[in-house]
């Protein structure tokens, strides 16, 4: 560390080391002193979602900051490589000069950085018809915990060479790799889009809309169902030419049988949920079981936004609500704690994948350097 402090890598702030290289070579070569001095390091973008899923306790403070700027955009060819330091909204901005997007709507976009994005595996009710991070990156450049320089896929959507050692990376929460840049499959932007929205006082009247909705022709990029205390909520963004646009908000009127209200924001209801306190989750599970789901966070005195890809984001007063939320889901589903009101200590971990991640976690940082103190497989 001694020698990274005499390159100028390592200033001290308010009585912390902090980081803040500019290249993947500078974070390498401090990664690997790090590592060979039994230095612990901690992660950090903006630091909009700290603390998911556990308290990190690095010596050092490892900014990503510095990492910034979209690097190159092939346009023609729909790709682009973005520095992991990069706010989300400005990557948008400067692919919007071209009519392009990664088309992924995750938490708090004007702050969150693309690294940090990666890292928790965020994505939104976009999911519902471009899929996920892991279907959206093709490519990423990573420094390992011994600062080794690893490159993972290409920058070209049809690529078939080496591993897909980038899609473990995704909502690894930094804890097997450094991120410094990362190429993403772009989308163009929808120029006509319009959002449906079908309130009701039943869970079950907007969970058999979804699947109506999920089983029609109908052109939907986003679909989620918004549950609190006031009643239940299906938001249907479409986006279609817009001569059609009159006769695809028909259908959805006809499948409910009532009109819907029109313009209503549904992007923001997620951040919503963290703006109280409380436990917030994350559940995973079939589209069919969202209804079900999001009544009984209600009935347990919480509030949730589900997208209708089957991702479920609920709040609830305290960890032992969980356990019955828990009951209540299919084998297939699983159950993430992003921010625990009053600790972890009610909630054990069951299953058999926390022996798994725990033995990559071991393959790739064997020391523990990286992210120490993140909970791995609870």
């Amino acid at each position: 560390m001694k020698a990274a402090v005499s390159a100028g890598l390592v200033t001290d702030r308010d009585g912390r080391v902090v980081a803040s290289p500019a290249s993947t070579q500078e974070l390498a070569t401090l990664v690997r002193s790090a590592d060979a001095t039994g230095v612990g390091i901690e992660i950090r973008g903006a630091g909009t979602k700290r603390g998911w899923p556990g308290s990190v306790s690095g010596d050092l403070l490892l900014e990503t900051c510095a990492l910034a700027g979209v690097r190159e955009h092939s346009w023609q060819d729909l790709t682009a490589t973005v520095g992991a330091g990069t706010i989300w909204s400005e990557m948008q901005q400067a692919l919007a000069q071209h009519g392009q997007q990664v088309a992924l709507d995750p938490l708090w976009p004007e702050q969150a950085t693309i690294g940090g994005v990666i890292a928790t595996n965020d994505s939104g009710a976009l999911r519902l018809k471009y899929g996920s991070l892991r279907d959206l990156v093709i490519g990423m450049t990573l420094v390992l915990a011994d600062g080794t320089v690893a490159h993972s896929g290409g920058k070209v959507v049809k690529n078939v060479a080496g591993y897909d050692l980038h899609k473990l990376m995704i909502g690894a929460y930094g804890t097997l790799a450094i991120v410094t840049e990362v190429t993403f499959r772009l989308h163009s932007i929808s120029r006509c889009t319009q959002i449906w929205t079908l309130e009701a006082t039943e869970a079950d009247v907007c969970g058999a809309q979804m699947m109506k909705v999920l089983d029609s022709q109908l052109s939907v990029e986003a679909m989620q169902l918004r549950a609190n205390a006031g009643g239940y909520a299906l938001d249907v963004q479409l986006a279609c030419m817009e001569e059609v646009m009159r006769a695809q908000l028909g259908m959805l009127d006809a499948l409910a049988g009532v009109s819907g209200t029109l313009g209503v924001d549904m992007f923001s209801a997620r951040q919503r949920l963290f703006e109280t306190n409380g436990t917030v989750a994350k559940l995973t599970m079939l589209p069919s079981h969202i209804a079900k789901i999001s009544a009984a966070v209600v009935r347990l005195g919480g509030e949730s936004v589900a997208q209708a890809s089957g991702i479920l984001l609920a709040r609830v007063p305290g960890v032992a609500d969980l356990d019955r939320l828990r009951e209540l889901l299919p084998p297939e589903g699983s159950l993430t704690v992003l921010r625990a009101a009053d600790g972890l200590g009610t909630l054990p971990p069951v299953g058999t994948s926390a022996a798994l991640m725990q033995e990559i976690k071991r393959r790739f940082d064997p020391k523990g350097t990286l992210n120490p103190g993140v909970v791995i497989g609870r």
